[in-house]
Order: structure tokens, then sequence, then C-alpha cells
């Protein structure tokens, strides 16, 4: 085993630097193209481009609302396309020998050669120049293999390269395995913080929000907006954006039910008088505007156990805040005349669900109907939903193989009014 070590004032040229200034021009192009048919190849590609396009479209329709109406049907189009784009790549990884034969050693390749390369850059200066140039030309032998395609050859060069690698990086290399696990678990505090203070996904599990969320929908809530709440605490230090506001659609931790979360809509904030009379929301005394739209519009509901089954109601459309929603009733006549009045205590917000005949909001003790009316601390809430990014709700595709839950693509990328 090689144990000399450079000198310490000795610049450390990155492996692929090395590679790069081995290549003939035609072999860059090669290197390149290849890199960029792994990558288009990957069943990854697909679900990164998407995700890639959601970010400026959620950013997109919560500061311009009306960009909604082009650019949702672009973003579904582009949904489509990338399930086709996934099965596409899915048939021609079976139907194609050679890529069968080469997709495992080019991927054990790969990984070798990013290994080498995190230990050459973690100890600049410890590993001598002729070294590194003896590791790149190796791995040179090793992309050409894959770049001819053959598969027998490019496990045999893999293997050299291994070897070699124990050789001259020595004991670098058993401790470069730590940082393996040192990425990973880095990549996995990124995607803890990420869902904690920035994004999180949200499954709608009851007809409560009908007909704005429909059972199976899934949202992604905006988690900062409000603030950082912090995990465990219920507790929110400081406002980054804005407080909620009445029309605001939130999910929030049930302080009635810790164990559960719901999602429901901000009617009051702090300090309002909240009253239905006859349907009507009044807010401070003030009536906010409500029109019926339709009289007998289809919605499809069901239990936690139960089938779907349909229910005609009245559709309302109203406004709380600054955009109208719609809220459904089940006959003209108010379940009760006057409900409220309803004092909203500071940081604190009174909520209630869209389908105002069949939810367990604020008016009902957020599920205990006992303890009167109960509202939701600041620091209960989770977020603002924002978009609908998958719909697995009554009807659409594959609903006859599973009892009428289907992939309902017109919902897909849907803003949350």
């Amino acid at each position: 085993m090689s144990t000399t070590t450079a000198n310490p004032t000795t610049p450390q040229v990155e492996l692929e630097a090395l590679m790069a200034s081995r290549r003939t021009p035609e072999q860059a192009r090669a290197s390149r193209t290849l890199l960029w048919r792994e990558r288009l190849t990957s069943l990854w590609a697909p679900l990164v481009i998407l995700g890639l396009a959601l970010v400026p479209y959620i950013i997109l329709i919560e500061f311009v609302p009306a960009a909604a109406a082009w650019a949702q049907p672009l973003m579904q189009y582009l949904a489509l396309a990338m399930l086709v784009y996934f099965g596409g790549l899915l048939v021609y990884r079976f139907a194609s020998p050679s890529e069968r034969a080469l997709r495992g050693p080019r991927h054990d390749a790969r990984e070798l050669i990013e290994e080498i390369e995190r230990v050459l850059r973690r100890v600049p200066g410890k590993i001598p120049p002729e070294a590194s140039a003896r590791l790149a030309d190796q791995a040179l032998q090793v992309e050409a293999a894959s770049l001819a395609g053959d598969a027998s050859r490019l496990e045999k060069e893999t293997k050299t390269l291994d070897k070699q690698a124990t050789q001259e990086l020595g004991v670098w290399r058993k401790q470069g395995a730590m940082d393996f696990f040192s990425g990973f678990a880095k990549a996995l505090a990124v995607a803890v913080i990420i869902r904690v203070f920035i994004i999180e996904p949200y499954r709608i599990p009851s007809g409560s929000m009908l007909p704005t969320l429909e059972i199976g929908d899934q949202v992604f809530i905006n988690k900062f907006l409000y603030g950082v709440r912090l995990p465990f605490t219920n507790w929110v230090p400081f406002q980054i954006v804005r407080p909620p506001a009445r029309g605001d659609v939130i999910v929030f931790n049930n302080p009635v039910r810790p164990e559960q979360d719901f999602i429901k809509r901000v009617i009051g904030i702090p300090g309002d008088t909240v009253e239905l009379i006859d349907g009507v929301v009044h807010i401070n005394g003030v009536a906010k505007q409500r029109t019926l739209v339709q009289e007998d519009l289809l919605v499809h509901n069901k239990g936690d156990d139960g089938p779907w089954y349909p229910e005609r109601l009245l559709y309302y459309q109203e406004t709380v805040g600054e955009k109208p929603h719609a809220v459904l009733q089940e006959d003209r006549v108010a379940r009760r005349r006057v409900e409220g009045p309803y004092v909203v205590p500071e940081r604190h917000v009174f909520v209630m669900g869209d389908n105002r005949d069949n939810s367990l909001d604020s008016r009902y003790g957020l599920g205990d109907p006992s303890l009167g009316a109960r509202f939701v601390p600041y620091g209960h809430i989770k977020g603002k939903a924002m978009v609908i990014w998958m719909a697995l709700g009554y009807g659409g595709w594959f609903s006859n193989f599973f009892e009428g839950t289907g992939l309902r693509t017109d919902r897909l990328f849907e803003p949350v009014r």
C-alpha cells in the first residue's frame, strides 16, 4: 500500500479536471452525450422535470391568481407528458437487452468515480499528484468502456479502478466511507427542514371542505407564510410574511383532538365577532356577500370505511376575504337560523368547512360539540393550503378497479381558493 504523502502546499487537482485534461475533443463530446443520456433515461428524470416546473407554478398562482386559468392546463399537459415519458422509459429498460446489461455496471462505475472524487476533495494536498494522475487514467479507461457499450469490459475496468483506488488512496478511502453517511445525513436533514418549515403534503380525509377540496385530494401547504412553527411545541415565535387572513384555507393540529390534523377555512380573525344568520356569515355586524349559483350540485362523499355516495346540495358563492369561494348547504332554509355570535380571542382564528352542514368546525367544538365553540390558536396552524398536487378521489382513471376511487387528472394542480 502506498504511504507516500505529497507536500502539504501542493495543490490538489480534482479527478474530473484531470480526466478532462486528458480527453480529446471527440471524447469530451461523447462523454457529455453519455452523461445527458444517462440523466434523461433515469426514472427520476420525469419527476425532477415536473418538480422543477411545480415550484415556479406555485409561486405564480400565489402572487398572480388569474394566471391559473392558463398555467394550470399547461401543468396538466406537462404531467401527462411526464407520465408518458416515465412509461416509455420503463418499456425501453425492459425491451433493450443492452440497456439491461449496461445499467448496473454503469451505475457501479459512476458511484466509484464519485467516491474517488469525494476523497480527493476531502484531503487536498494529501494524495501525490502522480497517484491522482494514475487514477484519472484508469477512470478514463472505465469511461471508454462505458462509451463503447461493452458491459464485460466495463466491469473489468471498474474492478481495476477499485483495486487501484484502494492502493493509491489507502486509509483515506476507508475514512471516505464516512463521507457517504455524512452526505446521506445532510440530505435527510434538508428533507426534514423542507417538510417542517417550508412545504408539506396533506391528504383530504373527509367531505367537510366540499366542493373546494374533495376526499382524496392531496395538497401542498405553505409552512412559512404565517411564521416558523417549532415542531412538537405548537409555538410560532415570530411572523414571517403575514398572519392568517379571512378566506385562507389552513391545515392545523386540532387543539381538541391533538392526534388529528384538520383543514378548514378561516372565517374570523382575532377581535372579530362572527355570526351566521339564515346561513349568511356576518362579521362584526356586516353580512358577507353570498350568491346562489346552483340548486342541485352533485358531489360524492364517503364515510371512513364506507362506499362513495352521491349528494345534491345547494351551491353558493361566498366572499369573506378578498376572493370568493364555494359553499354548500343542504336546504334553502339553514339548519339553524342563528349561530353565534362567536368572539375570536387574540392569536386565534375561527374556522368553518365549506360544506357547512357537514363540518365539525369551530361552531361544533372542532369535533366535540359538547364543548361549544372552539377556536384555533396560531401555534396550532401548520400552514396555508396552496395547490392540489395529486387527486385520488371519486371517478377518474382506474376507478372501476378500486371501488370508485381513481386518479382525477382534471383536479391536478388546481389552486386552493
